[in-house]
């Protein structure tokens, strides 16, 4: 009897198959494990995974490493994603700044339009000039208000900025009623004897002024080319509670205009395409280039430089520095996406949305990294391992173990970094597709548009359903229902967005309504499952016409989404086709197929 495991890497799990083949020619499935894949799909760190992987699934069967006679590996090129800025301008204003943090806790309501003074400094205003207050948390909330009830009768103070979160504090002991904005942490950078405006919105609202440029301008008294400089800044307050903008009238202002340049597809013909067409212009662009070869930018550009950062990091990763051209993209999917440009000169990081094309690539290299994991597996190992199939073929035989198929049969391979598609004819032939842009897009966009910290967060919301904890005792679930709990739930979920994974509730650390989180999420994977599945099923469509499909299975990690299977399957439904999630070998469900496959082919090859 001959251990067999099939191996398949993927860019973000490495999922492994192990079946016995008798010496009568029988074959049975024995286990299967799946692990997270170290390092970058289709590099020599995968082998530290696959060993991983290997040593759970022999371990379910009580076997050691050593007993696996031949390890197949699935061929298969990395996808590398990245965001593409369109018409990026950076507005640099020296001496200046603007503060726009959205403290939870400022006080008092309205606008004020006064020269910067620090608290510290108080003594030295004159009698008939609006001032600004500026006090650090060094001075305690009782000191701050004490300091401006003192001066109050002689100075005209129309607002405060503390460093401190004490707002309400003041306010409470204060003898004038002014607006108050706290939380400034870098109160030390605020340049004193400017002019500033300040607005504090009533709770509920945000700020109207200070959001629109012309409100800067009627506050701080701009002509038209300044206020034109100010656009960023008010964009970048849209939204807020409060907010402060200081005017100097010395300031130097000038933008530094990064074009946002053409991406070139050499493929057939050569086709041009400025990225600021948008990506539905460059989707069709790359349509019509035929078959590609490879994928450039224009130099000097955002998008040139994008595509340029994709090519050296995956040389770096594959060690392969000998030429420029060993190193090729082959496949794109662009999406149009906000993303959140910082505004240089701001205090508190500010940044405003601009219009952003989300890009994945896909790498391919001349050399075969697939054969040297297998050289390196033999080597650590000491099994026979080689390279045995494209991923799409595999998973099209493994998506047939999924009960209730037969022939001719079209599968949608969607993992964590590209879109396979597959058609299984009944005589055998096989046609495929690989194509950039699944799971690992969706996170980037999802993080890019809700601007979080971090891209594990972004993994979470992805793949959780969420709610709002609105009592100890209730939470509001996305789809409107309430959900009641007979223990109370823990504090500090009071008011947060949480996302519902088994077993335990994550909280989302930054404060994002959960409308917005939800509208993201969805069209996120709207915009890159929905338009990858039917750009990969008219490619391997007979004909190119998704008529002639008559069933879809979908495997792949990214069919085991809560929300994405029944997306396709109504995308899918105006052109009659029955879609689903497969259940390979009626156990794994999704998952599984291409590892599975590798394992079939062998049984078909030795026979």
């Amino acid at each position: 009897m001959k251990l067999i495991a099939g191996v398949d890497i993927g860019n973000s799990t490495t999922e492994v198959c192990v079946g016995a083949v008798g010496e009568d020619g029988s074959f049975r499935f024995l286990s299967s494990a799946s692990r997270m894949t170290t390092g970058t799909k289709g590099t020599l760190p995968n082998v530290l995974g696959i060993k991983a992987a290997l040593e759970e699934a022999m371990d379910k069967i009580r076997q050691p490493l050593s007993a696996l006679d031949l390890v197949r590996l699935n061929e298969a090129a990395p996808v590398i994603g990245d965001t593409a800025m369109e018409t990026i301008t950076e507005t640099i204003i020296t001496e200046s700044s603007m503060i726009g943090h959205n403290p939870s806790t400022p006080a008092g309501a309205g606008e004020a339009v006064g020269e910067l003074l620090f608290l510290e400094n108080i003594w030295k205003g004159k009698p008939g000039v609006p001032y600004i207050v500026a006090a650090a948390s060094k001075f305690s909330y009782e000191e701050v208000a004490a300091r401006l009830n003192q001066h109050i009768p002689e100075l005209d103070v129309r607002g405060l900025i503390l460093q401190a979160d004490e707002a309400l504090l003041v306010e409470n002991r204060l003898s004038r009623k002014m607006p108050i904005v706290d939380e400034v942490r870098h109160i030390s950078k605020v340049p004193e004897g400017k002019m500033a405006a300040i607005e504090v919105a009533l709770p509920g609202t945000s700020i109207r002024m200070l959001s629109n440029p012309y409100g800067i301008a009627t506050l701080l008294g701009l002509n038209a080319e300044e206020t034109k400089s100010v656009t960023p800044i008010a964009k970048s307050l849209i939204g807020k509670r409060s907010a402060v903008v200081i005017r100097t009238p010395h300031g130097n202002i000038r933008e530094n205009v990064l074009p946002a340049g053409e991406v070139v597809f050499h493929g057939e013909r050569e086709v041009r395409i400025n990225i600021d067409a948008g990506a539905d212009e460059i989707m069709k662009a790359l349509g019509t280039a035929g078959e590609i070869r490879d994928i450039d930018g224009q130099q000097d550009t955002n998008v040139g430089n994008m595509l340029r950062r994709i090519k050296t990091s995956m040389a770096d990763v594959a060690k392969e520095h000998e030429h420029d051209s060993e190193i090729r993209i082959t496949d794109i999917l662009a999406v149009d996406t906000l993303a959140p440009v910082e505004i240089s000169g701001s205090l508190a990081g500010e940044t405003c949305m601009e219009k952003a094309v989300g890009i994945a690539a896909m790498v391919k290299t001349q050399h075969l990294p697939m054969q040297k994991i297998a050289e390196r597996l033999e080597q650590e190992l000491h099994i026979k391992a080689v390279v045995a199939g494209v991923e799409a073929v595999m998973a099209s035989l493994g998506a047939m173990t999924t009960p209730g198929t037969k022939l001719p049969l079209a599968i949608l391979d969607m993992g964590g970094g590209s879109t396979d598609a597959a058609v299984l004819e009944t005589d055998g032939s096989v046609r495929t597709t690989h194509q950039a842009g699944a799971g690992e897009l969706v996170s980037m966009l999802i993080q890019t548009e809700l601007g979080l910290h971090s891209r594990t967060t972004a993994e979470q919301i992805k793949k959780y359903p969420m709610g709002k904890v609105e009592s100890l005792f209730h939470m509001r679930l996305e789809n409107g229902a309430m959900q009641f709990f007979e223990e109370s739930i823990d504090p500090r979920y009071y008011g947060h967005v949480v996302l519902l994974a088994p077993g335990e509730m994550l909280k989302v650390e930054e404060d994002i309504p959960m409308e917005k989180i939800l509208e993201v999420r969805r069209e996120a994977k709207r915009k890159v499952f929905v338009r990858n599945a039917i750009r990969a099923l008219k490619t391997v469509a007979p004909g190119h016409d998704l008529r002639k499909i008559p069933n879809v299975v979908l495997v792949g990690g990214s069919a085991e989404d809560f929300e994405i299977p029944e997306m396709l399957m109504e995308a899918l439904s105006e052109y009659r086709i029955v879609c689903g999630r497969g259940n390979i070998r009626g156990v794994e469900g999704p998952r599984n197929a291409v590892a599975t496959g590798l394992l079939l082919s062998y049984l078909s090859n030795s026979r």
